[in-house]
């Protein structure tokens, strides 16, 4: 709706970041006494906030400090390392933007919404939820003690919380048409027992895909998201050998399992014999012992996105539910041959 005649729209930091071509952290980071942020973003900020005449909401700041300065971070499977390089970057970030973070453990023994319910004890500034979607009431809870609460790579919870995603329905589909490019028409999907809302989101999209191309595609799910999982997997990935020549695997530290079983206990050549491509592109994966095609979802936006909506959130409330979605993209190494078997 445009702004009544003579009313003129209030400027907040979003549309600062917007001008300077930086992120909304970046401009919180400017305006915080001792933030770190490198002199040709704070020109960039300055200059911006200039020029529409911007002013820090001090007020708003002075309220929110009858908070705190803690932001909780509900994070499982810290031994991935997607997921202990997600927390990290996510912690600086925080620092950056002034607050602390304070890590609580999602694990399967425990409930999420217990977590985050200890965290509104602390009167905490916002939630980050990395781990199980939390449930509705939790949420509604949140938004009514004005705690904003940002969910990463998780389904919709149901409340109008905002959420951060990556592209994974478009991923399962470019890795089912990258195996079909490099000359593969056997597929598997390997991917843990107790999927979560995004990895089953891969496996799925990449089966629709193989489906609609006609394409017989088995889907072995089994274990857990880890090596060890993954190298329990390469065993009935060899059972059905004959069926199969080529592996997605729905995250990386399961395809690290996969290849060394499928390389070193059943003597298979990779990718002379099976091709394999992963879904994350953690460190591991570009090791020269594995040197892993995979799918790229950048820690890095994930995380820039997350504090973003975070701190949209602390600045305007009243702001409509927001989806962020971030792309992925193919890192193609030696597990698979590519187009044409190059």
């Amino acid at each position: 709706m445009p702004d009544a005649p003579g009313h003129k729209k209030t400027v907040n930091s979003f549309d600062v970041a917007r001008l300077a071509g930086v992120s909304r952290s970046a401009v919180s980071r400017t305006f915080t006494d001792g933030a770190s942020v490198s002199k040709e973003t704070r020109d960039k900020v300055i200059a911006a906030a200039r020029e529409l005449g911007y002013r820090v909401n001090v007020l708003a700041r002075s309220l929110h400090k009858q908070k705190s300065d803690l932001v909780g971070v509900v994070a499982a499977d810290l031994d991935n390392p997607f997921r202990s390089e997600q927390i990290d970057l996510l912690s600086k970030g925080l620092l950056e933007c002034g607050f602390r973070p304070i890590l609580l453990r999602g694990e399967k023994s425990t409930d999420v919404a217990d977590l985050i319910g200890s965290l509104l004890q602390y009167s905490v500034a916002g939630v980050i939820v990395t781990s199980d979607t939390p449930p509705e009431e939790i949420c509604i809870e949140c938004l009514e003690n004005g705690v904003p609460l940002v969910v990463v790579n998780k389904r919709d919870p149901g409340a109008p919380v905002d959420r951060v995603v990556t592209a994974f329905e478009d991923g399962g589909r470019k890795a089912y048409e990258h195996l079909i490019a490099s000359g593969c028409r056997k597929l598997a999907v390997v991917t843990p027992e107790r999927s979560s809302f995004s990895i089953n989101g891969r496996a799925l999209a990449f089966e629709q895909a193989a489906n609609d191309g006609g394409v017989p595609v088995i889907r072995i799910a089994w274990g857990a998201q880890t090596y060890d999982g993954g190298l329990a997997a390469a065993e009935f990935v060899h059972r059905v050998r004959s069926e199969v020549d080529g592996v997605f695997c729905t995250a990386d530290y399961l395809a690290l399992g996969v290849l060394d079983g499928l390389r070193h206990i059943h003597g298979l050549r990779v990718p002379q014999d099976i091709q394999v491509v992963g879904y994350d592109d953690i460190p591991q994966a570009a090791w020269k012992a594995y040197d892993l095609t995979t799918f790229s979802q950048s820690r890095h936006d994930l995380c820039e996105a997350t504090l973003d909506l975070l701190m949209q959130r602390l600045e305007n409330p009243d702001l409509p539910q927001q989806v962020r979605v971030c792309d992925v993209h193919l890192v193609q190494r030696a597990t698979s041959r590519g187009p044409a078997g190059d």
